[in-house]
C-alpha cells in the first residue's frame, strides 16, 4: 500500500522533467544536451559582450551573431520538426 501511496508522486516529479522535453520532440537527455550547449554558447557570447564594453572596436558583431545562430537552431529548426 505505501508504493501506491508514492505512485503519484513519482509520476508527477517525472513529468516535472519530461513535459518540455516532449513538448519539443526531444527525450529529457536530449533536451539535457542541448539546453548545456545553448548555454555555453550563451556564455561565451556574452564574454564577448564583456570584451567589447571595454574595447569598443573589438567583438562587434560576435555576440549578435552567435544570437542569430542560436536562433536559427533553437526556433527555425524546431519548426521544421
Amino acid at each position: 500500500m505505501h508504493f501506491q501511496a508514492v505512485d503519484p508522486i513519482f509520476r508527477d516529479m517525472i513529468a516535472l522533467f519530461t513535459t518540455h522535453p516532449e513538448s519539443v520532440n526531444e527525450t529529457y537527455g536530449m533536451h539535457f544536451t542541448t539546453a548545456l550547449k545553448f548555454a555555453g554558447a550563451l556564455f561565451l557570447a556574452g564574454g564577448a559582450c564583456a570584451v567589447h564594453a571595454v574595447f569598443p572596436w573589438l567583438c562587434t558583431q560576435t555576440a549578435s551573431r552567435r544570437i542569430d545562430q542560436l536562433h536559427e537552431r533553437m526556433v527555425t529548426n524546431r519548426a521544421r520538426r
